[in-house]
């Protein structure tokens, strides 16, 4: 155990003491409930856009099947080496809870019509056009999921960061405190105890000095008499 000092003043500090941390694991635990909500929220999201993804990715791989079936792969490779651009993101930030969240935004949309692809559009089948639109909107959505993914995990370890204190405080700090403070309740009750037979003791010896003193004095007034 720690080395407490056994006085009423040490006694006092440790209530505070418990009681500041029990606050502290109340508040935490708000926190906590709070950081759980919109985690379940953002996993909602997560959980849309990764079906969403999954669609688009089985119906671009499809399109691109298809294109090179038709216009062969030759084409294919030659449109998507001619094709320019540049895919940009605006990373920020929020907070919820005090818990510092990025935000992950699209600059310009990844999804372009055909002229501004830069292929020529005269040697191209739409059916190349159309694989590149399914493309660019998967970039799209993996930019979307992106934000979410990150949401998610930065949620995710701030949970397990806050229910670590929370465990922490309630299985360890707390039980500790406590045990030091019936540990000086104890020793107080014990002082107490002891004072109290001193008392006592005293308290009979001044009896029976008092009783002696009056013994002599009657003693001596009879001699006299």
């Amino acid at each position: 155990m720690e080395q407490t000092s056994p006085t009423r003043t040490e006694l006092l500090l440790k209530k505070s003491q418990i009681n500041l941390a029990n606050q502290g694991k109340e508040l935490l635990k708000k926190k906590r409930d709070a950081l759980m909500l919109e985690f379940m929220n953002v996993l909602n999201d997560a959980l849309r856009l990764s079906s969403f993804l999954q669609r688009a990715m089985a119906e671009g791989q499809y399109s691109l099947a298809t294109a090179q079936a038709v216009d062969g792969m030759v084409t294919v490779k030659s449109a998507s080496f001619a094709t320019k651009g540049n895919v940009t993101v605006d990373i920020t930030g929020t907070q919820i809870m005090g818990v510092p969240l990025p935000v992950v935004t699209k600059g310009l949309s990844p999804v372009r019509s055909a002229l501004e692809r830069g292929y020529s559009i005269v040697n191209v089948s739409s059916r190349i056009s159309e694989t590149a639109e399914k493309f660019e909107k998967i970039i799209d959505v993996i930019i979307d999921n992106a934000h979410i993914e990150t949401r998610l995990k930065r949620l995710g370890e701030e949970i397990q960061k806050t229910n670590r204190r929370v465990n922490a405080l309630e299985h360890v700090v707390v039980p500790a405190m406590k045990q030091q403070m019936n540990y000086i309740k104890m020793i107080l009750e014990e002082r107490a105890r002891e004072d109290l037979f001193r008392l006592k003791k005293v308290k009979k010896s001044i009896e029976k000095k008092k009783k002696i003193m009056i013994a002599e004095r009657d003693r001596n007034a009879a001699a006299r008499a």
